[in-house]
Order: structure tokens, then C-alpha cells, then sequence
């Protein structure tokens, strides 16, 4: 998630820092509630400001509680970025398990309208230059990177 907030924010031409420490951070209170799923998430409250003010609020600086706290809000460059970060994330891995011959996973990938598959999860995502990049993981294999790495050459 942090690599891909990088990227993203220097696309964006935002904080840098900022959102590479929102997406290291950004799950840290799920080490309290749990990563919950869909169908745990309809019937679990999570308390997701008293977890990071019980985790962050007391360290001696107001930074970290700060930044997680932004980052829950979701009103900033930075906070947006670093969600589709984690979303982008979330894309990558299940297509992963989709190439491997996980059923299931294409049915998060892809939403059935009649004749038309879309690719469900790019509505999620809010920055142009996430779409693009989620786009680019739906239509490229995932090996596909070292498809060109072989050398004849002993080092």
C-alpha cells in the first residue's frame, strides 16, 4: 500500500510523506477491531476515532494521531490518495487469486449487467491517476512484469 501511495502522490504532485505515513498507518487500529469483511461489517460497529485516540492521542507527539485521524475523514488530497492506495491494493491481490483460478475472486473483480462485465472495484476508487493504474492491473497479467528478464548473460 505504501509503494503504491508513492507512486500515486508523486503522480498527484501531493504530500509525499504524508501519505506514505497514512498508508503505513492506515490499518494499525485493526490491530484492536479486526480487519472485518463485508458480511462483518454489516453487523460489527467498529469505534474507529476511540481506537485511534486510545493508540495515538497519548503518544508525546500529536502527529501520528493527527494523520490517522485525517485519514479517517477522507477530505484531503493526501487522505484520498492513500485510500485508493489501499484500494488499488486490494485490486492487485485479487487478481492475483483470479489468475490462480479463484472463482471467487473474479466475482468481486468483475459486476455482471446482462451482456456487459465491468470492473467493479475502479467505481471505487476517486483519483484520475487511480483509475488509470487500477485499469492497467485489470488488463495486464500479473506475471507479465518478468516477462522480459531472461538473459543469456552469467553475472
Amino acid at each position: 500500500v505504501a509503494l503504491i501511495a508513492w507512486a500515486l502522490a508523486r503522480k498527484e504532485k501531493a504530500d509525499v510523506g504524508k501519505v506514505v505515513l497514512m498508508a503505513l498507518t492506515h490499518d494499525l487500529g485493526e490491530a484492536r477491531s479486526n480487519d472485518h469483511n463485508w458480511v462483518h461489517k454489516r453487523y460489527v460497529k467498529v469505534f474507529s476515532k476511540e481506537i485511534i485516540k486510545e493508540q495515538l492521542g497519548g503518544l508525546p507527539f500529536g502527529d501520528l494521531h493527527a494523520l490517522a485521524s485525517e485519514y479517517e475523514e477522507r477530505r484531503t488530497k493526501e487522505a484520498i490518495i492513500a485510500k485508493d492506495a489501499d484500494l488499488l491494493d486490494e485490486i492487485l491481490l485479487l487478481r492475483e487469486y483470479e489468475w490462480q483460478g479463484n472463482r471467487e475472486a473474479a466475482k468481486w473483480l468483475y459486476e455482471e449487467k446482462g451482456k456487459t462485465r465491468t470492473n467493479a472495484q475502479l467505481a471505487k476508487l476517486k483519483l484520475k491517476s487511480s483509475k488509470e493504474l487500477g485499469k492497467a492491473i485489470y488488463e495486464t497479467e500479473p506475471s507479465a512484469w518478468w516477462d522480459n528478464l531472461w538473459t543469456s548473460k552469467n553475472r
